[in-house]
């Protein structure tokens, strides 16, 4: 059995990148096709379209990074920092309370001197979120220096909230605040539907002209959705990584992908996802008939070396954490010695990690490195809404 001891590695803290690079495409891409070092090359994320046939298509995440992370107060004075994971509706959101005292049922909390949510309980598989709910008698929800009075209901709900008072939610191991150069580069350039609380990494690398070159070569394009939770970066606690439940996330497939992935299929091209929340969605749609699905739905799949793929040929991904689930998928998905000795060697040539770092094209493996582990059944691992 796997342990999440399996997938550690020892990561130089310089190498983790705090800024993009200074363009889009001028990030490196390792392309690796196994686990020898001939089969490693060393690239640029521009020569991507070199790496990628006439007639492939590659599958990108269009959701968009809202503005998640909220600091204010509760009644008493302490302070509180709020990272909204899910807004269930215009009144209602899930979220992460940072306090010094975890608040209870009915606490009041001021968020940026602007509005203020009632604490209504926890929420989760783990209660590890707090449901939190507008207050109707919030004063001048729409902030300081506005003429909107404590009875308006204009800009009350959470998105308009969280669009005028929250602030980006970089990862954790970002050490700034969110600045000017942040608020673009880390949202992709086709980032379209907002609810994400951290963004699809892989399609930073994109630029509108390198998409244009690829649409030149012939090279398909494809959208998903995948609302990307803060629960991505949690760390696995326990041991046995079959152990390990994941957290739920939301994604939706337009029928048109599905069709042009049966297209790529049917011309013998290839489906490249473009990051893990891609290949997650693509994956989970698939669980249930082994074909992949259109549709709105719920995953919390957990894919480990020994999972076999139906949907995903290739894939391009940053470099993620040691430990992490992620770094579990792109072992199940190029093999378990193949990620080891690519990692090995991109630590060697100081490539850049982490959500602002460079980037890997991956060849699905043959086989898996281990034996086959138990997949968890569809009925839990998508949930269709």
């Amino acid at each position: 059995m796997l342990t999440v001891d399996d997938f550690d590695f020892v990561l130089p803290p310089e190498l983790i990148a705090q800024h993009p690079a200074a363009e889009r495409r001028a990030s490196r891409l390792l392309h690796v096709r196994g686990a020898h070092a001939e089969a490693r090359s060393d690239r640029s994320f521009a020569e991507l379209p070199q790496l990628v046939a006439a007639g492939d298509l590659l599958v990108f995440n269009d959701a968009r990074v809202i503005r998640a992370r909220l600091f204010g107060s509760k009644e008493s004075g302490g302070r509180v920092e709020v990272m909204v994971e899910r807004i269930l509706d215009g009144r209602q959101a899930l979220a992460q309370v940072r306090a010094s005292k975890s608040p209870k049922p009915g606490t009041r909390l001021r968020l940026e001197d602007a509005f203020d949510v009632r604490v209504i309980g926890r929420s989760g598989a783990n209660n590890e979120f707090f449901l939190l709910e507008l207050c109707d008698d919030s004063a001048h929800a729409g902030g300081a220096g506005t003429t909107e009075g404590a009875g308006s209901t204009e800009g009350t709900d959470f998105w308009t909230l969280l669009e005028r008072h929250g602030h980006l939610p970089l990862p954790p191991y970002i050490t700034h605040a969110a600045g000017v150069e942040d608020e673009s580069r880390y949202q992709t350039v086709f980032a379209r539907h907002p609810g994400a609380v951290a963004a699809p990494t892989a399609g930073l690398h994109f630029d509108e002209a390198l998409l244009d070159e690829l649409r030149v070569r012939g090279i398909e394009t494809a959208f998903l959705t995948l609302h990307v939770g803060a629960g991505t970066f949690q760390p696995v606690r326990v041991s046995q990584i079959a152990e390990h439940r994941m957290h739920r996330e939301r994604f939706e497939i337009p029928a048109a992908t599905i069709a042009a992935i049966a297209a790529t299929r049917a011309r013998g091209g290839r489906v490249i996802a473009v990051g893990t929340t891609s290949l997650r969605a693509l994956e989970a749609s698939a669980a249930a008939t082994g074909e992949p699905t259109a549709g709105l739905a719920e995953t919390e799949i957990f894919i480990t070396p020994g999972y076999r793929f139906r949907v995903v040929d290739r894939l391009l991904t940053n470099f993620h954490l040691p430990r992490s689930t992620l770094l579990m998928l792109v072992s199940a998905f190029a093999g378990l010695d193949t990620i080891r000795a690519a990692y090995r060697h991109a630590v060697e040539q100081r490539y850049r990690f982490f959500s602002y770092g460079d980037a890997m094209l991956l060849e699905r493996a043959d086989t898996a490195d281990t034996p086959n582990q138990p997949q968890p059944p569809a009925p839990e691992s998508t949930h269709a809404l």
